[in-house]
């Protein structure tokens, strides 16, 4: 089978009425260009990939799948068709995420610290409030969790950002919510990452909890690879605990149990994952590594091990496609760019930036709005086809099924107008026939719609960051998948 001749795409008048005057349930003659030996999508893998087995749902201690992605094989597109920006300063992304209550906040604000973004003043500041509301440990989460309601529940809610710099590189952290009811706020930080730090505690107990069938751990882990991030640092926090001490027994078991899942996932252990202890509260491993502490890892700090990532390869030369993530209103006489709060002439591909515009008001714009150049508009429908992996519902999916579609910075409800096709997990061979349904752990290719009118959107091929979508229903992430083609 020759994957490169035969490319994942096909080109159809065929409506959901169409069934009725051929064959039916026959697809052959309705969608006589569609290439029935494609390779299935998988998010984050390589989309020539020979076989995919859906196993989100299997226990780690089960049989595992080899990764379909070779050491530096490219996850979603071609390095060759990419260009990095001229600079001598790289810019990356990274988003903290995992269940409730890891530390995540607090690595982020000690991390603040180290790097000199809040003097020893302000974190004193925290401290004595911090020690008022009796929440004494939780002073350095404070200078990412800013609003009162996160720092009275101890919750992150929206998604915190905040900047460091190193010896090489400027950072933006996004802080993204642990808790099961704002994970669509996580995915809308994982959708603006280029590396995902997934912060795990080491407690006893707290590590199960969330890595249990139904825990935040697996489902983080999912979103932020199905989300494009293709670098994922686990850090394993709160070393210094008292059920932990520092034990290489206890890291090694939450290595060898999170690895054979992060591998199903389509992180490829060898390229793709890198682990580290630290201790969010005292700061160890965080910027500098104590051998006395912790004399059995060898390794760079998380800190230095970040500076020394290679550089996120991008389209500089391409079409701007500028996602909107949120809306404020401020006086403005001009219009202007500003990249790390501070106003900058100009900015490179990747970089989280804030637009003060002229001439339009608040009203006129909302998340999920794209800005992009006038030469190359960026595409609107309300109908397409794409390609979905059911990863979690216990009864059958049929046209009419409707669902929330997370896309880029935009949430929106959509609905299946009908199946086309399913696609075998192992031969990669569509269905020549229409299925009725489609169930847990089933690929197929469906066409979607959207009820409340036209967003912003791109095919995968494209745009592989405007092109892949998360479906959630009832507080759970139910598949994922990547539009294939615009119809309308």
């Amino acid at each position: 089978m020759d994957h490169n001749n035969t490319p994942d795409t096909w080109d159809t008048n065929c409506d959901a009425n169409s069934a009725g005057t051929e064959h039916v349930g026959d697809v052959t003659n309705s969608f006589s260009a569609l290439n029935v030996n494609a390779t299935p999508f998988i998010p984050g893998q390589n989309v020539f990939a020979k076989e995919f087995v859906p196993s989100f749902k299997k226990d780690p201690s089960e049989a595992t799948v080899e990764s379909n992605a070779a050491a530096g094989e490219p996850a979603d597109v071609e390095q060759s068709d990419l260009s990095t920006p001229a600079s001598s300063e790289v810019v990356k992304k990274m988003e903290e995420d995992d269940a409730p209550d890891a530390g995540k906040s607090t690595i982020g604000g000690h991390i603040m610290y180290l790097t000199g973004q809040v003097d020893k003043r302000t974190l004193e500041k925290y401290e004595r409030e911090a020690k008022e509301k009796n929440r004494e440990t939780w002073y350095l989460s404070w200078a990412l969790d800013t609003n009162l309601e996160e720092r009275d529940k101890g919750k992150t809610v929206e998604v915190g950002r905040a900047y460091f710099e190193t010896e090489n590189k400027h950072f933006t952290i996004l802080d993204a919510p642990g808790h099961r009811g704002f994970v669509p706020n996580m995915i809308g930080g994982a959708s603006q990452a280029d590396v995902a730090v997934l912060v795990i505690s080491a407690r006893k107990g707290e590590f199960e909890t969330g890595f249990e069938r139904g825990g935040q751990t697996r489902e983080h882990a999912m979103l932020v690879k199905t989300a494009g991030v293709r670098h994922l640092v686990v850090v394993v926090n709160k070393m210094d605990d008292p059920t932990v001490q520092w034990s290489l027994e206890r890291y090694d078991e939450i290595k060898d149990k999170l690895t054979p899942y992060l591998k199903k996932c389509g992180f490829n252990p060898k390229t793709d994952i890198f682990y580290l202890p630290v201790s969010g509260l005292t700061g160890i491993n965080l910027k500098d590594h104590n051998p006395i502490i912790c004399p059995w890892y060898n390794g760079p700090s998380l800190i230095n091990y970040l500076d020394e990532l290679s550089p996120v390869s991008r389209m500089a030369d391409g079409p701007v496609r500028l996602p909107v993530v949120d809306r404020y209103k401020v006086p403005v006489v001009v219009d202007s760019v500003w990249a790390y709060d501070e106003e900058a002439m100009g900015v490179f591909p990747g970089e989280n930036v804030k637009l003060k515009l002229k001439n339009v008001e608040e009203d006129d714009v909302s998340p999920g709005f794209v800005l992009c150049s006038p030469d190359n508009l960026c595409h609107t429908g309300k109908v397409f086809d794409a390609q979905i992996v059911i990863l979690e519902h216990k009864s059958i999916i049929c046209a009419g099924y409707s669902a929330v579609m997370h896309i880029h910075t935009s949430a929106q409800e959509v609905s299946i107008k009908f199946l086309i096709c399913l696609i075998d997990k192992k031969s990669g061979a569509k269905s020549q026939t229409r299925p009725r349904f489609i169930k847990q752990d089933q690929i197929a290719i469906v066409r979607l719609q959207v009820p409340s009118g036209f967003i912003c959107l791109e095919t995968f091929k494209d745009f592989p960051q405007m092109g892949r979508f998360t479906l959630r229903d009832e507080g759970r992430t139910i598949a994922i998948g990547k539009i294939l083609k615009i119809v309308s």
